[in-house]
């Protein structure tokens, strides 16, 4: 082998070995980038990462953002609340609170996105992808609105009812797994008045296209509060997959648990709501969701109706 033909040899073996390094830094960096969003997803979920409150700053922080109805009259009326989707209220938070209404439900959409400045796109899909806000931290804003729904004058608080639609289903899921004489959610200091005996007087859920992936704790433990509970799900959900929450209904079915499940041909996730982002998978599907809801008013009627819920 000639000294220029030794060279060049050399030469593309050094640039091979740069090569490797470069690539192998590559690698690593991404291992260490996929470590740190895991932890980072684990540790939210977990509480370690969320500023805990009192339950009177975290109704300051929310109260002045919530949509309120109620029928006519004094009351007291059967009360719903209402939690939204990862992307903030939308359209379907007053299609659904005029429906209640106009059955005899006083209604009440509290926002959780607003408050807290999560109303642009490159931040509320972080409340989608779990990096904020995750269920177990909002869980804690259900409680507060809970007890701040049960000091209005026209509020039944023996008849009211939690509806959460994608991620106010997991967080509503979340907040049922929670033994709150010794548990709370992980953004608050306390439970806000009664206590642990605030969950007493909610005698309905009603999950829209919940997230029931493996993050949320429904799928592995068991719920403290025994009120029935309606899954709304949609076949054709890409975002969360209907099969999923069909576990979790199963298993609480299992367990003795009051459980009604309704299944949307066709539809796809949100599909009540018409108010999208640009490249959206959802659809709406007026049909779908004038039978949800009305589903939904009789699944409550029974509800309240049942004096063993």
């Amino acid at each position: 082998m000639s000294e220029a033909a030794a060279k060049g040899m050399r030469a593309r073996w050094r640039r091979a070995r740069r090569w490797q390094r470069v690539l192998a830094l590559a690698a690593a960096t991404v291992v260490v980038l996929v470590l740190a969003l895991g932890v980072h997803t684990f540790g939210r979920l977990q509480g370690w990462f969320t500023e805990r409150v009192t339950p009177q700053r975290l109704s300051a922080l929310l109260s002045p953002s919530y949509v309120i109805a109620k029928p006519d009259g004094a009351g007291p009326f059967p009360t719903a609340l209402l939690y939204h989707g990862c992307d903030g209220a939308k359209d379907n938070m007053e299609r659904w609170s005029r429906a209640l209404v106009e059955h005899g439900w006083a209604a009440v959409v509290v926002d959780s996105n607003t408050p807290r400045h999560y109303t642009d796109f490159a931040t509320w899909r972080l409340v989608c992808a779990g990096q904020l806000l995750p269920g177990p931290e909002r869980a804690g804003d259900i409680l507060v609105s809970m007890a701040d729904a049960m000091e209005l004058p026209f509020v039944d608080a023996d008849r009211m009812a939690l509806i959460g639609m994608s991620h106010g289903g997991w967080s509503i899921m979340e907040l049922m797994t929670l033994d709150l004489g010794r548990e709370r959610p992980t953004n608050l200091t306390r439970l806000p008045e009664p206590g642990a005996s605030i969950l007493d007087g909610v005698k309905a859920n009603i999950l829209v296209y919940p997230w029931c992936g493996l993050a949320n704790q429904a799928r592995f433990d068991t719920w403290r509060n025994g009120a029935p509970v309606l899954f709304i799900l949609a076949t054709a959900d890409i975002i969360a997959p209907m099969i999923e929450c069909q576990f979790v209904a199963d298993s609480l079915k299992a367990a003795g648990h009051p459980v009604e499940t309704v299944v949307f041909q066709g539809a796809t996730h949100g599909f009540d709501q018409q108010d999208r982002s640009e490249f959206s998978p959802l659809v709406f599907d007026p049909e779908a969701t004038a039978d949800a809801i009305a589903g939904a008013l009789d699944f409550l009627d029974r509800a309240i109706a049942d004096p063993a819920s």
